[in-house]
């Protein structure tokens, strides 16, 4: 068994206690929201760590009974099942405190695009789209199609949909990569095999982004408001120009109201922003994309679908279905995709030992 992580089961407690502390006092919203979602996300480890030290100390409270020959007998059996108590609840407390993927609990994105293999590879598409799309009503996740290029013979050239529900992007992320397929066409006439490529990309959803306007960050430039001559032919500044230096936007409104011309302006200065903003995360995202699907060659692939054999292979951890039908229809994924958390878990869990 590997040690119990005593220092942080320590550390997480007595920040549990004072947060507790905190909340007991008066606080404004913004603090009592941001400590409560804290203190919810805490809750499950801290119970199992609370539990733990709990049995380590009736354990050690056993010591004394176990050295005296009167006692010892009947101790013996409370001490093993304390032990066992212990064993269980340090692995729990350990995989608890493992680093989470903040993206875990996002939407996503997936993208699907046929890979060497022409017309089959395009039908394959479509045949990974709707296990995905299945996937997702048998979660009650909603699925969005954003835009689609449709296959010459059927299926897509490519897919992008957005997938919302909670936890989507934890279920799927590991199904980035190359889907290999092997399979006689429907216009094979002597029954060869083809073997096709797909390539899959899921990508967090992005937040809707806020765009903190800093007032250091603007400089505020007034303007004489032009006129046709009359009685506002001398009216005093009140046109608006608005520098945001970080990025060099420059915006500009102008009117008779300087107070109107102030908040078109920093309207106008919020959507170019923004509309920066989702320029830089398309591009981020473009090259996370590059990195997940490689060139969606068949010899990169992380699953191959064998259809005349029935059976799915899950190459990273070598597992073998023979579940075909059912995992395209969406209803045995999850027997792969629960392997592969466990396979990722108990790679941080060895990481963590080594540290």
């Amino acid at each position: 068994m590997t040690a119990i992580p005593h220092q942080k089961i320590d550390a997480l407690i007595a920040r549990v206690e004072t947060i507790d502390a905190q909340l007991a006092t008066p606080l404004d919203r913004e603090t009592l929201v941001k400590l409560s979602r804290e203190r919810s996300e805490l809750e499950p480890v801290y119970e199992a760590a609370s539990a733990l030290r709990t049995a380590i100390g009736e354990r050690e409270g056993l010591d004394p009974l176990l050295a005296d020959p009167e006692m010892a007998e009947l101790a013996t059996d409370e001490a093993a099942a304390l032990d066992s108590r212990i064993a269980e609840l340090g692995e729990e407390v350990r995989f608890l405190l493992l680093p989470k993927d903040a993206a875990d609990e996002k939407s996503a994105i997936v993208e699907i695009r046929a890979g060497t293999g022409g017309d089959e590879a395009a039908l394959f598409a479509g045949n990974l789209f709707r296990m995905y799309q299945r996937y997702a009503e048998l979660h009650r996740w909603k699925v969005e199609v954003l835009s689609e290029n449709d296959g010459d013979a059927g299926g897509y050239k490519e897919i992008i949909a957005n997938i919302t529900g909670k936890g989507v992007f934890a279920r799927l992320k590991f199904e980035s990569g190359v889907h290999r397929v092997q399979r006689v066409p429907a216009t094979e006439a002597s029954g060869r095999i083809h073997t096709s490529a797909a390539t899959v990309a899921v990508l967090p959803e992005a937040e809707d982004v806020d765009v903190d306007l800093k007032p250091e960050d603007i400089r505020i430039d007034t303007t004489r408001a032009s006129s046709a001559g009359g009685q506002h032919a001398n009216t005093t500044d009140s046109g608006i120009r608005l520098v945001h230096e970080p990025t060099g936007i420059i915006v500009t409104a102008v009117s008779r109201s300087q107070h109107q011309n102030r908040a078109q302006a920093m309207q106008m200065l919020r959507a170019k922003l923004f509309d920066l903003e989702r320029q830089k995360a398309a591009e981020e995202r473009a090259a996370e994309r590059r990195g997940q699907v490689g060139s969606g060659d068949r010899s990169e692939r992380i699953r191959t679908y064998n259809f005349p054999q029935g059976r799915v292979t899950d190459h990273r951890i070598n597992l073998t279905l023979y579940k075909l039908d059912e995992v395209l229809a969406g209803e045995k994924l999850d027997e792969i995709v629960d392997a592969l958390v466990t396979d990722h878990q108990a790679s941080l869990l060895a990481a963590e030992v080594d540290a």
